[in-house]
């Protein structure tokens, strides 16, 4: 009698991935809480129990109380509701600015790694550009330019933020143009357009996952920075960065009024890390134990 050997499951590259990234677990808490504060951004006017805008001098710098859970700022405003609203904005600006980068930074890089010759010479000469001034002072010569708002900040961030997208991409698809099935495919007729986008954006897709995962927290933190120097979202909208400005007097008298979102941006920024990180350590061959 003949032994039946147990048939080998097929597993693919996403599923394997995935069964790493779950044995991360500090990775899977962090997608616990992106996931968390997505539904918190995304069901911001039934979670906040105030209107953010809303001004009550009489309850103004209130301590946390079961009425105000995080107090009142200076202008008599819900901290906890303008919370809710700020991670709206936050989330928004990395996410949006990320999808314009990534648009920008995959079509540059492929087209630098694809054509090669002088498209690559200045594409990557833009790329040098780019990558050598300070971002930050960039995004804030932009934003003076432009004038503060929600989406001259997603144009800023977005615009600014495609460097290193368009690097990484290059590498992967100089190195995807000399496999043998895009030989194959060039010697059936297919044409360039059908080569990029059916097999080299397959393939380049898990260092786009890993890009944009890490590229939000970076946005976040420019945002806040942004909005902190009053070159970022318009008063009076909600925005953790604009919150630690105008606390900056009373950061003695009533200190719960800058730290809590200077919390908010901790948490939300080391999250994003490390879901990056994980989703690195997942996606990339070479990193996987």
């Amino acid at each position: 009698m003949f032994k039946k050997k147990k048939d080998q499951t097929y597993q693919s590259y996403w599923s394997i991935s995935w069964n790493i990234f779950k044995k991360n677990k500090v990775a899977m808490v962090c997608l616990f809480i992106v996931i968390l504060l997505c539904l918190i951004a995304l069901f911001a006017p039934l979670i906040a129990p105030y209107d953010p805008n809303k001004q009550v001098l009489t309850d103004r710098l209130m301590k946390p109380c079961g009425q105000h859970w995080f107090g009142t700022d200076d202008l008599g405003r819900d901290i906890f509701s303008r919370i809710i609203y700020g991670c709206r904005v936050s989330l928004s600006v990395g996410i949006i600015s990320q999808i314009i980068a990534t648009v920008i930074g995959y079509t540059m890089g492929v087209c630098a790694g694809y054509y090669g010759g002088k498209v690559d010479s200045v594409i990557s000469f833009l790329i040098q550009v780019f990558s050598s001034f300070p971002f930050l002072l960039f995004a804030m010569a932009i934003m003076f330019v432009l004038g503060p708002g929600l989406i001259n900040l997603y144009l800023a961030l977005g615009l600014l933020g495609w460097a290193s997208t368009a690097r990484l991409i290059r590498g992967d698809v100089m190195r995807l143009k000399k496999m043998e099935y895009i030989d194959a495919c060039k010697v059936s007729g297919g044409n360039s357009f059908r080569i990029i986008m059916k097999h080299l954006l397959p393939n380049c897709l898990s260092t786009l996952i890993v890009t944009v995962t890490l590229g939000i927290p970076n946005a976040i933190m420019s945002e806040a920075s942004l909005s902190f120097l009053g070159l970022g979202v318009k008063a009076p909208m909600a925005s953790w960065g604009s919150m630690i400005s105008f606390s900056q007097p009373y950061i003695r008298s009533a200190t719960y009024y800058s730290v809590i979102p200077g919390l908010a941006i901790i948490i939300t920024v080391l999250a994003f890390n490390m879901l990056g990180d994980g989703l690195r350590d997942a996606l990339d061959p070479k990193l996987r134990s």
